[in-house]
């Protein structure tokens, strides 16, 4: 019998390692070649390889060299002013929305957490014709600080469902001691909510801060001139061309997005494991 046991664990921990050993390699070699293709000479993927046999740092310094046609470092610019903007105004805009909806108990609660929960359905592209003729009515074509806003209001259903289930899972007992105290909601809000909220806020800030830096369908709706691009419109236009597509200089523009991302992540990976699973638990 105990025999049986270990056979049959024995086989499930082989297919877990198995199994991650498959998506590994489905994540990290896409990554790989993209990493080569950087270093490869010329323009063409065919005859490049995951292990440049003449490596060139070419492609890099093009995307600096100041060509009029290839503005890398203005693109690079914008993007991280977006995201930054993102980040910070979605982290204020579902804070005090979730702590809305978890802590006080008002006349349209319900339907609103339902309508948020329809959002979360609808494509994004669905309301591209509406939002370019917003942008077009309100004189804000090429404007980033329309797109951030409309970035910032893409950003709310979701988070909201999940720093709500966390703040749900602090106890109100904490609320009620310090009303007895004195405090408003607003020092509770601040003083209390916020700090322990720590790992479901970094949650929210990786996903402002990334949703912009890979979004192309809106961005390029909203901008229209070159010098106001993000990086993923930037980059397409890299290969859109037929005769002048360069997919190597696109591959060294790619991996250098990857810089902030990573930087980010780092700043915030302690606090990501206990912010989904706990934001997670309760409705």
């Amino acid at each position: 019998m105990l025999t049986d046991m270990k056979r049959a664990k024995f086989i499930r921990l082989t297919f877990s390692y198995l199994l991650l050993l498959f998506m590994t390699v489905i994540i990290i070699y896409p990554l790989l070649w993209t990493v080569g293709a950087s270093f490869n000479p010329g323009n063409s993927l065919i005859s490049t390889s995951i292990i440049p046999k003449n490596p060139t740092l070419d492609h890099y310094k093009e995307l600096f060299a100041g060509k009029e046609s290839l503005q890398y470092g203005q693109w690079y610019v914008n993007s991280l002013k977006i995201s930054l903007f993102t980040m910070l105004g979605t982290i204020l805009s579902v804070s005090f929305t979730a702590y809305a909806f978890s802590r006080f108990r008002f006349k349209g609660r319900k339907n609103a957490l339902t309508l948020f929960l329809l959002l979360q359905m609808i494509p994004q592209f669905s309301a591209l014709i509406a939002l370019f003729v917003l942008a077009q009515i309100l004189g804000l074509m090429n404007s980033h600080w329309l797109l951030i806003l409309l970035y910032i209001g893409g950003q709310i259903p979701m988070n909201t469902y999940l720093m709500k289930g966390y703040m749900d899972s602090i106890p109100i007992a904490l609320d009620e001691s310090a009303k007895i105290d004195g405090a408003s909601n607003n020092r509770i809000f601040w003083q209390i909510i916020m700090p322990l909220s720590k790992p479901m806020i970094a949650v929210v800030a990786m996903n402002g801060f990334t949703g912009p830096l890979g979004d192309f369908v809106l961005s390029s709706t909203i901008l229209r001139t070159p010098e106001s691009y993000t990086l993923p419109i930037g980059l397409y236009n890299l290969v859109n061309e037929v005769m002048g597509a360069s997919y190597t200089t696109f591959a060294a523009g790619a991996i250098l997005i990857s810089i902030p991302i990573a930087i980010i992540f780092i700043l915030l990976q302690k606090n990501f494991v206990s912010g989904l699973t706990s934001g997670g638990t309760k409705g």
